[in-house]
């Protein structure tokens, strides 16, 4: 049973009568949340069990052992798999139909394709709750943030707000390590200006990271590969960079179907919501001068084929990575000339 993420934070008891779930897609922090949600509805003392699909595969009896033999320490059991694919689904259709009433299996997956037999078995068993776990929009960030300054009586301007959303790249566990921060900060002063909360607010490597990928969407290649040089001899989080770039294309793409005759470049970039900041402007400008609205669309799936093809080979993921933001930025530089 296919069940909305909204729906099982929001009225959790209502799910008090199942004990399996499959939450799966990109978004951890999602998913984790759904997991604070879900262990509301347990025993308190519940006993909490993880392990890795890779364990399960390796020795089955692991699994088994959790689920049917008693606990020392507690009446009920919380049991997650991370990790998990349709490599697990021999192992669980033993289980699903005598799961004990006692035992809550809680299956973390990553991406999941519709073909994907895992997430059709979840999908049409009326005993299990499958919940996709896809990426924030900017509506569901503001929601967080807001909530949190509203419950710790914190007072913040709508700029402020827009740029912790802007910074967090579509990302609630960056949203809501940096809210913290801003709460303990706020514990002498309630009110907090746009000027303190750029000094609160780091997200890491954010700084060179939108300049880098600005530099390839602007096919400026001699800028560019000397961040590249940089950027390759040093540890980089792959997917954080990817995510970055997909953000700023869907928002070209957003702010190219605003345009028209009537509405020109100038008129659509000083109106954009969220704001764009002014020493963005002239190189929004500029990515929106070079790039068709077809070819950003294209960019879209290559990120997400890109960010597919580094998570299925880590070995060569730093490859896979630079190679497709080096052809980027060489597409770009074409046509600037």
């Amino acid at each position: 049973m296919i069940i909305k993420s909204y729906e099982i934070i929001k009225n959790n008891k209502k799910f008090s009568n199942y004990n399996l779930f499959l939450l799966y897609g990109e978004n951890e922090g999602l998913k984790n949340d759904i997991f604070d949600s879900i262990k509301k509805l347990s025993n308190k003392t519940a006993e909490f069990l993880s392990m890795y699909e890779t364990e399960v595969l390796a020795n089955e009896e692991n699994l088994y052992n959790s689920i049917y033999s008693g606990s020392l320490f507690s009446s009920s059991k919380i049991i997650t798999i991370k990790g998990s694919s349709d490599k697990l689904l021999k192992n669980l259709t033993n289980i699903l139909e005598k799961l004990p009433q006692n035992i809550t299996l809680i299956i973390f997956s990553g991406i999941l394709e519709k073909k994907s037999k895992l997430r059709a078995m979840f999908e049409k068993r009326g005993n299990a709750i499958c919940v996709p776990c896809y990426l924030d929009n900017e509506r569901d960030l503001h929601t967080i943030a807001l909530s949190e300054f509203k419950k710790n009586e914190i007072s913040v301007s709508r700029e402020s707000l827009n740029l912790l959303v802007e910074k967090s790249n579509n990302d609630r566990n960056n949203l809501k390590n940096e809210i913290e921060k801003i709460i303990l900060f706020s514990f002498y002063n309630k009110k907090i200006e746009i000027d303190e909360l750029r000094n609160i607010i780091n997200f890491s490597g954010e700084y060179k990271s939108d300049i880098f990928i600005n530099e390839c969407l602007c096919g400026n290649i001699s800028q560019f590969k000397k961040m590249l040089s940089e950027f390759y001899a040093g540890a980089i989080n792959q997917i954080f960079l990817l995510r970055i770039l997909s953000n700023k294309v869907q928002r070209l793409i957003n702010l190219k179907e605003q345009t028209s005759e009537k509405n020109n470049l100038e008129s659509v970039i000083n109106n954009a919501k969220p704001p764009i900041f002014w020493q963005e402007k002239n190189i929004v400008k500029k990515q929106l001068t070079l790039w068709k609205s077809i070819e950003l669309k294209e960019i879209i799936g290559e990120i997400n084929q890109t960010e597919l093809l580094c998570k299925k080979k880590p070995q060569i993921s730093k490859i896979i990575f630079f190679n497709f933001f080096s052809e980027l930025c060489s597409r770009a530089n074409n046509y600037s000339l």
